[in-house]
């Protein structure tokens, strides 16, 4: 079937477009189908059209866990934007007339293939939202993070296929951006390692859930080599105890904020006292033993404080999403059992084989 008719079609009913991570390929079939898609269609990197029969069930936890971002299509042009002359005042016209009235929070407008060399899908993006924003009036939110989490915003995805445009809440739709978190760019020269990205992004898509610990909040970070992650704490503003058998990057020492327990975590205790507002556990090895270590330290956690964790799973095979889904209640089910409540769980862009878990404990 043809990516136009298959748009079309989906088009006429519940039609949403949804991103499956490229590193959840092999199981993208039996997610979706246990989601209750009826057609579909491969559009961009990793996003999907598709028609479900209960929208509802793309929310539910098992789909959200493979499915991290997810948007209602009210508007789909499927064309080529490069051979379509006039493609930019042509779509900006169509979107006012057809979301004008709806009062959007904000308008942001991103690729189906972020990661593609070729600029021109970045360039038509930036532009075609520049000139909906020319007929929209002014709109609450002019930037990413001025939006509030459960107004609506008027999102939309352009690439090759054509432009793919809803309306929804930043958290119906689990990301503030369109397709879903951030990926943040990392100067190389400048960078420890890529997990500084990791947690900035993170803390970009906690504010989806609650607000972002403040400047001089105190983390208690498990499993800090090499560093990369204490380095963008720390560049937050934030103060950072950080614990690992293995040691940091030099560029480290000394850094204001910043001590450091060179030990083994499942041996460190903190001192007498000393209370944190947050903890961040990116623990290598199975995650039913880092998150004892998690709960362990818990009780050093002020009440209401924060817990992100990385749930790091082996690569999801083929008829393996149902016992990975299986794994990671467990795990949630073992953090409530000891008074962490979870606010979130998210497959986030620098994720691979892992999962990002949002935790807090009881007030």
């Amino acid at each position: 079937m043809s990516d136009e008719k298959v748009v079309s079609e989906a088009g006429a009913g519940r039609a949403w477009l949804v991103r499956v991570p490229d590193v959840f390929e092999g199981v993208a079939a039996e997610v979706l189908a246990g989601v209750g898609t009826v057609t579909g269609t491969r559009l961009g990197q990793e996003f999907q059209v598709i028609k479900v029969v209960d929208p509802a069930r793309l929310w539910s936890a098992e789909a959200g866990l493979f499915v991290p971002w997810n948007l209602p299509l009210e508007h789909t042009w499927p064309c080529h934007p490069a051979k379509m002359e006039g493609f930019i005042e042509k779509a900006a016209q169509t979107l006012w007339k057809k979301f004008g009235a709806r009062g959007p929070q904000g308008i942001f407008i991103g690729q189906l293939n972020p990661s593609a060399p070729d600029r021109y899908y970045r360039s038509l993006a930036a532009n075609l939202r520049g000139r909906v924003l020319q007929l929209f009036p002014a709109l609450p939110a002019g930037g990413v993070e001025e939006q509030d989490p459960g107004q609506e915003t008027l999102f939309g995805m352009v690439g090759k296929e054509g432009l793919f445009c809803g309306m929804t809440t930043p958290r119906a739709a689990n990301g503030f951006y369109p397709g879903g978190s951030k990926f943040i760019d990392q100067d190389a020269a400048e960078t420890i390692s890529r997990a500084g990205a990791k947690i900035a992004e993170a803390l970009h898509y906690l504010r989806l859930h609650r607000a972002v610990p403040a400047a001089g909040s105190h983390w208690l970070e498990l499993g800090a080599c090499p560093g990369g992650m204490t380095a963008e704490l720390l560049a937050r503003e934030q103060r950072v105890t950080a614990v690992d058998r293995s040691p940091l990057d030099a560029r480290l020492k000394g850094r204001a904020g910043l001590t450091f327990a060179h030990t083994d975590v499942a041996v460190f205790e903190p001192k007498p006292g000393v209370v944190f507002d947050a903890m961040l556990s990116d623990l290598n090895g199975p995650p039913e033993e880092s998150i004892e270590q998690v709960i362990r330290l818990s009780g050093a956690l002020k009440p209401g404080g924060l817990v992100v964790f990385t749930l790091k799973v082996a690569k999801v095979e083929p008829g393996a999403a149902a016992g990975t889904w299986a794994r990671v209640r467990r795990i949630e089910q073992r953090a409530k059992e000891a008074g962490l409540r979870l606010l979130a769980r998210t497959h986030l862009t620098y994720n691979r084989h892992e999962f990002t878990l949002f935790l807090e404990r009881g007030r």
